[in-house]
């Protein structure tokens, strides 16, 4: 094993970082989540499961730009799709066929799916489908679990609230995944005031069998709009969301990332009652009808039909999630490794209860994976381009990895073994409440 040159990618952070808050138009891609001294910043280029950064260096992408890409880089069936429709136009003065093909679609995968529109991020849709809530309800409060993007009326309930008027923040609240009981003491509480719950019908652990169904119960009970956030579970766990998986059919739903295997797509959608709103409601911008993103929906959609592509990326990270969970046990690192998350998502999970010891840990994870030329942030965002080869390469790098972190933690912890510099706690998307 050699040790890689960042030099470029150094270079350029540092003329970034005088012209672009953060040096990156990203919180998760910058250097607040990679540690400098042995890090990547800059990519190059991407072919399938393999990205390349300014460097020269090949790394196998666990991240795939932050799960927005489903089939892996440079997909030749969707590429020559944004082609075909790069020589037609690439948004025009009116609507476009291929935006009722797209919603059509939709429709036929998607349990609650009736009518649905488009914009360009998660939080885009999001944000669509509280306003929608909102409307369709009369009330303000939302009760929210997991990570909802950016706008005020989520990050206000976050450590990330600079900026957001403690009246938005007051409107929202929080309760815990798999805890039934939280969300229940919530509605009590507010009582006829929350419009809409909204969570990730699964992250990082799975749903216990009747929690899905009890949220549901709770917001007819209470009249609330019941919102499955799927912008990372849609066109990854099942094309028809984790709400087919589960068997649990929400009001609304949001979609987004791997829709459009990196294309800037997102989703909202569901029963025609509240989504037939949006013809008062405003929910308008001038790229929602871009068409190269929504003709390379529709390559994706069709490529992951053909080929089963769901059922493959499962196979493959199923494998992946196997593989791990036997090195851990292997090295005797039980006590504070594991693995979790569905097999197309699933997540490596480091146990120690200090935050700075966490973030010695998490350096040392990221020294040493992309010192072997794997790029991940802890998750593992599967393609299709990641085939029973790619993977057995990857086991092999974290067979490393983990015989690292074994001798680390016999010897007091990881502090001796970094050669970078140390990452510091930062706001956590999606943590076990």
């Amino acid at each position: 094993m050699t040790d890689l040159s960042f030099s470029c990618s150094e270079r350029l952070l540092e003329r970034a970082l005088k012209t672009i808050p953060l040096g990156s138009q990203t919180f998760s891609k910058s250097y607040k989540h990679y540690p400098k001294g042995g890090s990547p910043f800059f990519a190059e280029k991407g072919k399938g499961p393999y990205l390349f950064d300014v460097d020269g260096n090949q790394f196998i992408d666990m991240v795939n730009g932050l799960a927005a890409v489903t089939l892996g880089y440079c997909d030749p069936d969707v590429d020559t799709a944004i082609i075909k429709q790069v020589e037609k136009g690439v948004i025009f003065s009116l609507s476009n066929e291929l935006e009722a093909l797209l919603a059509e679609k939709i429709a036929q995968l998607i349990p609650c799916a009736e009518m649905s529109r488009f914009g360009k991020n998660g939080s885009d849709a999001t944000t669509a489908a509280i306003r929608l809530s909102r409307a369709y309800t009369g009330r303000d409060e939302v009760a929210v679990c997991g990570y909802h993007g950016w706008h005020d009326w989520y990050i206000g309930s976050t450590d990330k609230k600079l900026g957001v008027p403690e009246a938005t923040q007051s409107l929202t609240h929080k309760f815990q995944f798999n805890n039934i009981d939280s969300l229940e003491a919530l509605f009590k509480k507010r009582k006829d005031k929350i419009a809409a719950v909204i969570l990730e019908p699964m992250n990082i652990t799975y749903p216990e069998a009747d929690f899905l169904p009890g949220v549901k119960a709770l917001c007819q009970e209470y009249g609330a709009v019941l919102v499955f956030d799927e912008t990372v579970t849609g066109f990854r766990f099942d094309l028809g969301g984790a709400q087919k998986i589960f068997g649990v059919t929400p009001d609304l739903a949001t979609f987004g990332k791997g829709i459009a295997n990196g294309m800037p797509l997102s989703v909202v959608t569901g029963k025609k009652e509240i989504m037939q709103l949006l013809d008062e409601v405003f929910f308008s911008f001038t790229y929602g009808g871009e068409l190269l993103s929504i003709a390379a929906a529709l390559a994706t959609i069709e490529k992951l039909e053909k080929q089963s592509g769901i059922q493959k990326i499962t196979t493959y990270g199923t494998q992946l999630k196997e593989g791990l969970e036997a090195l851990i046990s292997q090295f005797s690192c039980s006590d504070f490794l594991s693995v979790s998350g569905n097999p197309v998502w699933s997540f490596f999970n480091i146990h120690v209860d200090e935050p700075e010891e966490l973030y010695l840990w998490k350096t040392l994870y990221m020294q040493e994976t992309l010192k072997r030329g794997l790029i991940t942030l802890g998750s593992h965002n599967l393609t299709l381009s990641h085939d029973e080869g790619v993977i057995e390469r990857v086991l092999a790098i974290y067979a490393e990895v983990i015989e690292v972190f074994a001798r680390a933690k016999s010897k007091g912890g990881p502090g001796s073994f970094l050669h970078v510099d140390s990452l510091t706690p930062l706001f956590s998307v999606r943590k076990k409440d």
